[in-house]
């Protein structure tokens, strides 16, 4: 299993405990430079650029023990016998991955809304969509937000995904490598089979009020232990949209178990 030497943004001070922050599919660190200001004030924060996203390096093979691989690695690599983890959708995944695959090297998880299942969606037609856009015809980021309207209505959604069009020297492209992730898409939805179930009883699961992601049953088959708590009135997306509540739950959380 070959690692990929991670890209990451670091914020607080080096003396505090470390809290590592997974971002969720096709997003990267840049996403979570708010929540990591504010976690930053009790905790040493690292967010990373996973393989395939942000400016990490791009890598045929994605899926969630590699990554979870690439975790360990750069926890290595930085001198991290420990940290806290918490991920975000595919970002949950993956931490949830480590959490039972080296639970000696996990403090506290935290999963922000999704769960250790295989869920029924597809990214197949987002990605066909964005691999059609007409990089060399378009002239600015609205031109390619108009183009992608049919396909993705919802333009919270469509702004999130164009955060990864980069403009240099005149021309678009896409700092994602779109190709390795329409191969390998179908292992972000799913979830293998763990080899253990885990003891640990520091885990928090965050779920999104109107969010379908989180299912308890699953959750407690593998971490029966885990806390499970809804964030009122937000959906998939809840560390965007209550910042303020989720990051309070999360130091609350982080604070309770450390003292």
């Amino acid at each position: 299993m070959k690692a990929v030497d991670l890209a990451f943004e670091t914020f607080g001070n080096e003396s505090n405990q470390p809290l590592i922050i997974l971002h969720g599919f096709l997003a990267s660190s840049r996403n979570w430079r708010t929540v990591a200001k504010r976690l930053a004030e009790n905790h040493y924060v690292y967010v990373l650029d996973m393989r395939n996203h942000g400016i990490s390096p791009h890598a045929e093979q994605m899926d969630y023990p590699v990554m979870a691989h690439d975790v360990a690695c750069f926890m290595d690599k930085h001198g991290l016998s420990t940290a806290h983890l918490l991920g975000h959708s595919m970002g949950g995944k993956i931490a949830m991955w480590f959490a039972l695959h080296y639970p000696e090297r996990i403090q506290k998880l935290i999963v922000a809304d999704i769960a250790p299942v295989n869920y029924d969606h597809s990214f197949d037609a987002m990605i066909l969509a964005l691999k059609s856009l007409p990089l060399d015809q378009i002239k600015n980021r609205k031109e390619a937000e108009q183009f992608l309207a049919d396909a993705i209505p919802d333009v919270g959604f469509r702004q999130f995904l164009l955060q990864n069009l980069l403009l240099k020297d005149g021309n678009y492209f896409w700092r994602i490598n779109l190709d390795f992730i329409a191969k390998t898409a179908h292992h972000i939805v799913g979830f293998p089979e763990p080899a253990r179930q885990s003891d640990t009883s520091k885990a928090l699961f965050i779920a999104g009020e109107r969010s379908a992601y989180i299912q308890p049953e699953a959750v407690l088959k593998l971490f029966p232990h885990a806390e499970i708590v809804e964030i009122a009135g937000t959906g998939h997306w809840l560390y965007v949209e209550a910042p303020d509540a989720f990051c309070q739950l999360v130091e609350d959380w982080m604070s309770d178990l450390e003292n």
